[in-house]
């Protein structure tokens, strides 16, 4: 009979978890629908078409491909030569005195379960020097589990090395920067993108590839300076948030193509194999 009492209480005690739980659900799903509102699709679902030759002049031209969602497309940049790929391949030209070939395959709305199917579309003698890969806020925000996210990018980026291709993987970036996503869904997606960044930065640099944590590199300019670095829909970077994201890739990029030997913080390369 004296467990009684602490029976009902762990009995009042379960159904108040569960009352808030369901709340909490209920709360997060109306903020959700808020957010997708606020955002809406006002830059379209297609990016601007950037690829071409940079700099063609300079000759033997090295190849970039970039893969993953619309932030490795461009999508909210003004005009194709603002997207991400347009402004990594000036860079990278200007830095190497060689044009640079410009293949963007990477879509709007991809998950990393994409990856691959945007590797299909390259054809298989195509062999670029350095790829770049920027994935996961579309995984954050259907809910992937991160171990599924990241043994697909793995296998993205083994394929690519199959080709010869060096790999740079930009990490997924803070979700909590998005200032039209209401709170407490704002800090669940904060939290839920820095753990999929960091096992992301982990795969890239256990199969030999780099990584560069964009929140930790080219986040503090989207706090700062929200205005400038979003676009129209506050959700995807504008021009010069694209601006700004290229040049904190590029030093790994420059990397891996074997043109720079350093990198700055937040960036980093796998450890040498020792012999």
């Amino acid at each position: 009979m004296r467990l009684r009492p602490f029976a009902l209480g762990v009995g009042a005690l379960g159904i108040g978890t569960a009352g808030f739980l369901l709340g909490s659900r209920q709360l997060l799903r109306r903020q959700a629908a808020q957010a997708r509102a606020v955002i809406g699709k006002p830059l379209g679902e297609e990016a601007l078409d950037a690829d071409r030759t940079f700099k063609k002049r300079y000759g033997d031209p090295i190849h970039l491909v970039m893969l993953g969602d619309s932030i490795a497309a461009g999508l909210g940049a003004d005009v194709p030569n603002h997207t991400p790929g347009a402004r990594l391949a000036k860079y990278v030209a200007r830095d190497t005195r060689r044009a640079v070939k410009l293949h963007t395959a990477a879509r709007v709305g991809a998950e990393s379960s994409m990856l691959l199917d945007q590797l299909s579309t390259l054809k298989p003698t195509y062999r670029p020097d350095v790829a770049v890969v920027i994935v996961g806020g579309n995984d954050v925000t259907h809910r992937v589990p991160v171990a599924e996210s990241t043994a697909h990018l793995e296998e993205c980026i083994r394929a690519l090395q199959e080709r010869g291709t060096s790999v740079v993987v930009g990490t997924c970036p803070d979700l909590g920067m998005l200032r039209p996503v209401p709170q407490p869904l704002r800090a669940l997606g904060s939290r839920a993108s820095r753990q999929l960044a960091a096992a992301q930065r982990a795969a890239a640099l256990a199969l030999g590839a780099r990584a560069v944590d964009l929140a930790h590199v080219v986040g503090p300019f989207f706090i700062t300076n929200p205005d400038e670095m979003f676009s129209l829909d506050r959700f995807h970077p504008s021009s010069l948030g694209y601006k700004r994201t290229a040049k904190a890739v590029l030093p790994s990029v420059l990397a891996a193509l074997g043109v720079a030997a350093d990198v700055p913080f937040g960036h980093h390369a796998p450890e040498p194999v020792s012999s």
